[in-house]
């Protein structure tokens, strides 16, 4: 990585509970392709000011997290269409002081539904009602998922999720089963005040053909660690996060890497 200095280009993220994932896989690419760029990840303690900040600053990009998705979008210029979809943002770009928002969450979500060839035929627990539940939610829907029941706490967070693409909602898993179980809440998420436990119990884990936990750090959560001991497909936060940060680190930069590029910031990424 180039020594700090003047000209260096600045790109963030920020999320209540920051991890190394993005900081590690970004700069392994900037470093790899001789970019004169940097990236650090936040915990602001102000969502408006860290925002004004990336426009007042000049930051070219910010990767937004949980739980921050939706709050975000009363503070930029433009809406893409990949966010406006679904309303909710996970990168922001900065144009010359114009901020503006894409999802690229959706594209990781669809992406991995394809490569591990699950079956739309197949019902869905889907655990979450927050910005990336909407991005999961309609890579589904859009994949041809219909027989998917929203899991929420929040009755109203969770019933507007269901009702927006027509899927069923429950306040809680029970002892309701399905082919796929997703979670997208904070549930096993290292750091978190459930980070053991089980965002499904034993006898959906059993009774599912795969588990697809969204959570990031750690890549194995409660719910990957019995998925494998169960011997179910498995898909991980830490794909999820790998894909989604690809995409912006297009937008941000205007450069795709290579395979191998991208497979090396990944296993540098798994490795911190």
């Amino acid at each position: 990585m180039p020594i700090l200095n003047k000209d260096m280009t600045l790109c963030i993220s920020l999320s209540a509970r920051p991890s190394n994932n993005g900081t590690r896989f970004h700069n392994h690419l900037y470093e790899a392709l001789g970019l004169n760029w940097i990236y650090k990840a936040f915990a602001p303690t102000d969502l408006a000011q860290a925002i004004a900040g990336v426009r007042g600053l000049g930051i070219r990009g910010c990767a937004i997290s949980m739980p921050y998705k939706e709050d975000v979008i009363a503070l930029v210029d433009r809406m893409d269409p990949s966010a406006t979809a679904i309303d909710s943002v996970n990168t922001i770009v900065n144009d010359d002081g114009v901020l503006t928002a894409y999802n690229t969450d959706y594209s990781a979500i669809a992406q991995l539904i394809v490569r591990n060839a699950l079956d739309p035929a197949s019902s869905v627990l889907l655990r979450g009602s927050g910005g990336m539940a909407k991005a999961t939610a309609a890579a589904f829907r859009d994949a041809g998922f219909a027989d998917v029941t929203i899991v929420a706490r929040n009755e109203q967070a969770g019933r507007a999720l269901a009702g927006l693409y027509g899927f069923g909602w429950a306040a809680d898993v029970d002892d309701r089963t399905a082919d796929i179980l997703v979670n997208v809440t904070p549930i096993g998420m290292a750091g978190g005040a459930e980070a053991d436990a089980l965002s499904f119990p034993p006898s959906a884990i059993d009774a599912a053909a795969a588990v697809f936990d969204v959570v990031a750090l750690p890549a194995e959560t409660p719910l990957v660690r019995a998925g494998l001991a169960a011997g179910k497909t498995v898909i991980n936060g830490a794909s999820v996060a790998t894909l989604q940060a690809l995409e912006q680190f297009v937008l941000y930069t205007g450069i795709r890497p290579t395979d191998e590029q991208v497979r090396e910031a990944e296993e540098f990424m798994r490795a911190g």
